[in-house]
């Protein structure tokens, strides 16, 4: 049996294939383990741990693409939560990823406000500083 999923965060947006296996994670053909920045992993590795056993018996094959490393971990974690639970239709997985953080499970859909025009490059809403006097 084979799951596709998807999760989104900002621009990144990840793309999951859950299917029957012995544990392998790979994102974008390369294994979790390969990341440098440790706090990428441990984002990313938060609903495999918390599925506990179930994610042994699992291969998990993750495309992200957009977006910044954060936001793509974010992405990532939400489309492997939403995988666990449409494959195993544990209804104590997806409560337990819920009361955990609600955003394994939902879109978070902040996003960044557009810059407006004649404003700076520096943000939305930044002006350039003026003297009243």
């Amino acid at each position: 049996m084979t799951v596709n999923t998807t999760g989104k965060r900002k621009e990144a947006k990840a793309r999951v294939k859950v299917e029957e296996g012995n544990g392998n994670i790979r994102i974008n053909s390369r294994p979790l383990q390969s990341f440098s920045d440790e706090m990428v992993r441990l984002m990313i590795r938060e609903p495999i741990e918390l599925a506990g056993e179930i994610s042994d018996e699992v291969d998990i094959d993750i495309n992200v693409s957009g977006g910044g490393k954060v936001g793509q971990a974010d992405a990532v974690r939400q489309a492997i939560a939403k995988g666990l639970v449409k494959f195993t239709g544990d209804e104590k997985l997806e409560k337990k990823f819920e009361d955990y953080d609600r955003y394994l499970l939902v879109a978070d859909d902040r996003t960044t406000e557009p810059h407006k025009p004649s404003v700076s490059s520096k943000g939305a809403r930044k002006h350039k500083q003026r003297s009243k006097r």
